[in-house]
């Protein structure tokens, strides 16, 4: 046993200080963000809005992030990181406790499109500061580390949020968000401030090539759309199924969901470890990860048994962490081609324009398709993601020989 957790440990050696305070700044700042895997919820039960309603919210949330994360990048390439980290920590955190008090569908459409326009500045900048912090031979288990953080504030973000709810009120949830996010911008500014860090990893390119003309970058951020679609699910329709078709509480959604995170906590970085001695493409592992998240839809409509619910948890939850650090480090890769806020940005974009269809089309299609049907087509946008995965994969095999 102590020499397993030796092993465990070892994993996370080499690691720069930056970025372990990058790290406990993000599990701060995601253990507060308790509203979002339960806004379906919170819009459907307490404000009585339609699904329709909830899905068109949905769709302000990723026009948001999709605005956000390219704003972000352009100021991170103009004024640095630090700055557009700071900004988007204390002023989204003051944007979430104002939320709340939003309770039309017009005036909640406009608060959750300048909630996240703020909030998602932080991510290409978070990226481009760890890009800078880590060495190039960290950079997969760098992105790990980060990911390691937010799961493990999610794992206990819905947790808690269940037991607030079910005790407290939904409200309550909106100022516990917007303290975290200002406490994280507090402790970013006492220990990460610029004069003390060093870059470990020079980013500055001569005649940068814009990543709007590499080929296999936009071939890679079109499968990251498809999967970012299928893997919203997961935090607006799947809650609500759930609810409604397997007549689980908040508190039940709350562990299932931190149970993702847990797992995530215990056996990501080991994983990642392990996969990067083996020989397989950040490509390859990254269409591994598709087809699990795929597959982790299909199971649901094999039996209504409760069962399903957490072997669908458990194949998304290792699709996921295959596929994100290795999609994340593809990234930052591709990304000293160019200016890496642009490239960064667009690999955050990829996502935010999942939030805008995603969302939406899941919930539009539960209302009028049901569920059963929904999963299925799920499983076809997998397997369109990994078509996809699989041509880029061929594409720089023969560009590599």
């Amino acid at each position: 046993m102590r020499s397993l957790f030796k092993k465990y440990i070892n994993t996370f050696r080499g690691l720069s200080t930056e970025v372990w305070w990058l790290a406990l700044i993000t599990l701060i700042n995601r253990a507060g963000t308790m509203v979002i895997p339960f806004l379906s919820l919170y819009l459907t039960k307490s404000l009585n809005f339609s699904l329709s309603d909830v899905g068109w919210i949905m769709t302000a949330f990723g026009l948001g992030s999709v605005i956000g994360s390219w704003l972000g990048g352009k100021l991170t390439d103009k004024i640095g990181f630090y700055k557009v980290m700071v900004f988007s920590l204390f002023v989204s955190g003051l944007f979430f406790i104002v939320l709340q008090f939003l309770t039309t569908f017009t005036s909640f459409w406009i608060g959750i499109f300048f909630v996240m326009l703020i909030s998602d500045m932080f991510r290409p900048a978070m990226f481009v500061a760890l890009n800078s912090y880590s060495k190039p031979e960290n950079k997969t288990r760098t992105v790990t580390l980060i990911r390691l953080a937010i799961n493990l504030g999610f794992s206990a973000g819905p947790a808690v949020g269940g037991i607030i709810i079910t005790t407290i009120s939904y409200s309550s949830l909106f100022w516990v968000d917007g303290i975290t996010c200002a406490l994280a911008a507090l402790v970013l500014v006492k220990v990460l401030h610029p004069k003390k860090a060093k870059t470990l990893d020079n980013l500055k390119i001569e005649n940068p090539q814009s990543a709007y003309h590499d080929k296999s970058f936009l071939l890679f951020l079109a499968a990251m759309v498809l999967f970012g679609i299928v893997f919203l699910q997961y935090f607006s329709t799947m809650p609500l199924y759930y609810k409604d078709a397997h007549f689980l509480s908040e508190f039940e959604i709350g562990v299932l969901l931190g149970m993702n995170g847990f797992l995530i906590f215990i056996f990501e970085m080991p994983l990642i470890k392990w996969l990067e001695n083996a020989r397989i493409t950040k490509s390859g592992l990254m269409l591994i990860g598709a087809l699990l998240t795929g597959l982790s839809f299909l199971v649901l409509n094999i039996s209504s048994w409760a069962g399903v619910l957490i072997i669908g948890m458990l194949l998304m939850t290792f699709g996921e962490m295959i596929a994100f650090p290795f999609s994340n480090a593809f990234a930052m890769e591709r990304a000293k081609k160019g200016n890496p806020g642009e490239y960064m940005a667009l690999y955050s974009i990829s996502f935010s324009i999942a939030h805008i269809f995603g969302h939406n089309i899941g919930l539009q299609l539960v209302d009028h398709i049901g569920f059963n049907n929904t999963w299925y087509l799920s499983t076809l946008l997998a397997g369109f993601c990994v078509l996809l995965l699989f041509i880029l994969n061929q594409k720089l095999r023969v560009k590599n020989q």
